[in-house]
């Protein structure tokens, strides 16, 4: 699972797994927790992080969003991501 993007000490990861299961969606990765956020509608689907890291990391999917579709059609087809410029 390619790391995608990397800022504040949150990573974030995609699967690049063909026919990969909808909605789309990226990992996000934070100490010892993990969670998972739909693309399409910039929320937390599973999991948890911490709220300060909850926030930075669906304020960057919102921002990123038509990236994150894109690399999610390449994921989907087994092609690498590529990377998203991190939050600043």
């Amino acid at each position: 699972m390619p790391t995608i993007a990397m800022f504040y000490g949150i990573i974030i990861r995609m699967y690049c797994v063909p026919g990969e299961h909808n909605p789309p969606h990226i990992h996000a990765y934070y100490q010892d927790y993990t969670a998972i956020i739909n693309i399409n509608t910039c929320e937390l689907s599973e999991g948890t992080l911490p709220a300060k890291q909850l926030k930075l990391a669906l304020a960057w999917a919102e921002i990123h969003k038509e990236e994150l579709l894109a690399d999610w059609e390449l994921a989907s087809k087994g092609e690498l991501p590529f990377s998203i410029e991190p939050l600043k």
